[in-house]
């Protein structure tokens, strides 16, 4: 029997769904997925994904077999215990906890209770749970550094949460901003509940604090009972070699800071492991407190349950295999993202000088996957579309990561998943795609 339904009328309305799904937040990430999947020879500098130079499929079953022996002589389990680990459903706060508190402390000096990590399926889940997790009602808001990453401002509209925006310095935070920020939400009422921000080569501005402002937001973060939620996904890819400077968690001395962290840039992102560290105690009913890490699980076993064992296990062979070190296990890497950020920077400064016809700047960042350019044109989705189609480059508006208006006339450049010849080709595709719209602009004028 033939379907004689009209094809051309709606089963749902949209303004039946969550309004969520009409923000220009959740359609960015597509548009972006869609442009670049239909012009595949462009030069991409749009994608924050990490290079694949080291990729290796052999590796994989080793760092399970890595995984497996650490099982047997480490932790004493026998062969059932072994294979149930690997195929059943897991522990919801995860299995590789041990060894992300053992890489915390051998990497950046945090020293934290296995039990306050909660590894999750992608950083992404625990931004989630910790929203979800902080945010009581409607009166709770979380300020975000602007511009910032979509995929806490994404988060928050799922949840149904607003986002004050906290201005950005070349200190990393405007911290007088932030002040006035918290003073007019709790002016009208709101309850500021926690500080989204990157401190180490931030996505998208891949901006950085530096230490006085670092211990000046923790005393602010005190002084107006504020949780800070600390994201660091960069801060082992600094452009050159030295101390790094102590995150925020390793400074803080109040649990006030909820510690997101992601394997994606340090391990490979197709496990899809992410954690977060939150060793807040919470008062329950007057019993003894717990840790906010296992009111977070409560929530993960009713989101995804358990993060995959089997990625897991890939995960912590290859820590198991670096010590748990991932600065060495990332080396090689960090060589390659220091020569693209040197030879990106260095080619914007050849094709756009000071002084040239072009009014084109941009900032120096010391470390990470981003640079952001200023372009005399609006770097909007039609300038990308027309940037893909005619002159065979990629990359990403600035104004996708601002909530509200910012950006406009800015471009974020990604260094991490191109060569040098990329590299070389796509500034050269991106000045005659500057030079085109200036001359556009000029003629409108």
């Amino acid at each position: 029997m033939s379907d004689h339904r009209d094809q051309t009328r709606a089963d749902l309305l949209i303004g039946d769904l969550h309004p969520a799904l009409t923000d220009p937040t959740l359609e960015a990430m597509n548009f972006l997925n869609e442009v670049a999947g239909r012009f595949p020879d462009a030069v991409s500098f749009a994608a924050g994904r990490p290079c694949e130079e080291f990729f290796e499929l052999d590796a994989l079953p080793r760092y399970l077999l890595t995984f497996q022996e650490y099982l047997e002589s480490e932790k004493g389990a026998d062969a059932d215990q072994v294979r149930r680990m690997f195929f059943q459903y897991g522990r919801t706060k995860g299995i590789i906890h041990e060894l992300v508190a053992e890489h915390l402390a051998v990497d950046e000096g945090i020293a934290v209770d296995p039990e306050s990590i909660v590894v999750t399926v992608g950083c992404q889940e625990a931004m989630f749970l910790t929203l979800r997790a902080l945010c009581a009602d409607a009166h709770d808001v979380v300020l975000a550094v602007s511009p910032s990453y979509i995929g806490l401002t994404g988060a928050a509209r799922l949840l149904d949460r607003e986002v004050w925006p906290v201005r950005e310095t070349t200190r990393g935070v405007d911290l007088a901003h932030l002040v006035e920020q918290i003073e007019a939400a709790r002016a009208v009422g709101k309850r500021p509940r926690a500080f989204y921000l990157v401190p180490d080569f931030a996505n998208p501005s891949g901006l950085s604090m530096d230490l006085d402002s670092r211990k000046a937001l923790l005393s602010l973060a005190a002084e107006y009972d504020l949780l800070l939620l600390e994201d660091n996904p960069y801060g082992l890819f600094q452009a050159e070699d030295g101390t790094r400077l102590p995150t925020l968690k390793a400074l803080d001395t109040d649990r006030r800071v909820v510690y997101l962290g992601s394997l994606a840039k340090t391990c490979f992102p197709g496990a899809r492991i992410g954690f977060v560290v939150a060793d807040q105690r919470v008062d329950v009913h007057g019993t003894a407190p717990v840790l906010l890490a296992d009111q977070m699980s409560k929530i993960k076993s009713m989101l995804t349950v358990n993060t995959p064992s089997v990625a897991q296990a890939m995960a912590g062979g290859k820590l198991l295999e670096h010590g748990c070190s991932l600065v060495k296990a990332n080396s090689g890497e960090m060589e390659v993202y220091r020569r693209n950020l040197r030879l990106l920077l260095h080619g914007l400064e050849q094709r756009f000088p000071a002084k040239g016809p072009l009014q084109v700047t941009w900032n120096r960042p010391t470390g990470g996957f981003f640079v952001v350019v200023t372009v005399p044109f609006a770097a909007d989705e039609e300038a990308l579309e027309y940037s893909a189609q005619y002159h065979g480059v990629l990359w990403t508006p600035m104004r996708h990561f601002y909530d509200g208006s910012g950006g406009d006339n800015q471009l974020r450049l990604s260094l991490s998943a191109v060569s040098p010849q990329q590299i070389d080709i796509g500034l050269d595709r991106l000045l005659s795609l500057v030079a085109d719209l200036d001359t556009k602009e000029n003629e409108t004028r």
